[in-house]
């Protein structure tokens, strides 16, 4: 039952105890008033009782107690249907409180998951921000990767051009090298070949030349050369006549041969003293010393 209905059934419930009490132990007889005297009087011991008042007193307090037991138990089923409605409050109350503490420890519960779970929020936030770091880090650490090789790239590729076009650069001149080698190396071979055929011309000039005059020394000899038929026919000697350049005789060696046409042959050339020779130095030079073979049968 409630505190609040507590009191005043208690109250209630004393009040009408103490009015039983009353109706069943008290003395409803009528003292007599005293007469007012200067002087106070004695009480008077006997008392006068009036059958029918007591009766009627009497019928009063069975009514007055009838009444008091239907209150009573009036009072008694609503103190009944009170406990009955304390209880039910009661229960409600507790199915309420139980209901509270149930909703408290799942506001609780709710409290503590959604404490964890911005815990975890928190947690897979922060860990989002560090992977969104760490992915901003990579993906500059990537770029700037990329870039730095994009740019060795473009290093790469500008020195490898350059590698390229310093090789083709050389490459060119090397071919214009062995080009001008090979036009140097055929200018000199056509200069080598015309040399060459101008020396052989030349040569065979000189040689022209010095046959000419190898004849002509051979002539001025045999002018100055003594014959002896009998002695010297089908016979020779091998001269090497050293000359100046004026053609002046400096020194015969007799070579291979017969005694007598070699001291005849030898005689002559120093007789003649200086013998006709090429005013040009090369074909001089060919014939500074010059050999020659004397026979006088050839002489005819």
């Amino acid at each position: 039952m409630s505190s609040k209905y507590t009191l005043p059934i208690a109250l209630s419930f004393g009040i009408h105890t103490a009015l039983v009490a009353v109706l069943l132990f008290g003395d409803f007889s009528t003292a007599p008033k005293p007469t007012p005297t200067a002087v106070q009087m004695e009480p008077i011991q006997a008392v006068a009782i009036d059958k029918s008042k007591v009766e009627a007193q009497i019928n009063k307090i069975k009514k007055q107690k009838a009444d008091d037991a239907k209150k009573l138990k009036d009072l008694e089923k609503r103190v009944a249907a009170a406990k009955n409605k304390r209880k039910k409050e009661e229960q409600r109350i507790k199915n309420l409180e139980q209901q509270r503490k149930k909703k408290e420890r799942e506001k609780k519960a709710a409290d503590s998951a959604a404490k964890k779970a911005k815990a975890k929020a928190n947690a897979a936030d922060k860990l989002r921000k560090q992977k969104e770091k760490e992915k901003r880090l990579a993906d500059k650490a990537a770029a700037d990767a990329k870039a730095k090789r994009l740019k060795e790239e473009q290093a790469a590729k500008k020195a490898e051009q350059l590698r390229k076009k310093k090789a083709a650069e050389r490459k060119r001149k090397e071919q214009e090298a062995r080009e001008r080698a090979a036009q140097q190396k055929l200018l000199e071979k056509q200069m080598a070949e015309e040399m060459a055929t101008r020396q052989k011309a030349r040569r065979q000039q000189m040689m022209t030349e010095v046959s000419r005059f190898q004849a002509l020394i051979g002539q001025a000899i045999q002018r100055h050369f003594l014959i002896d038929e009998a002695t010297m026919k089908g016979k020779s000697c091998k001269l090497n006549i050293s000359l100046a350049p004026s053609g002046f005789v400096t020194n015969v060696v007799i070579g291979k041969g017969d005694r007598a046409v070699c001291d005849a042959a030898k005689n002559a050339v120093y007789k003649a003293g200086t013998l006709p020779v090429s005013k040009d130095p090369e074909v001089f030079k060919e014939m500074r010393t010059i050999s020659l073979t004397v026979a006088p049968d050839k002489f005819n």
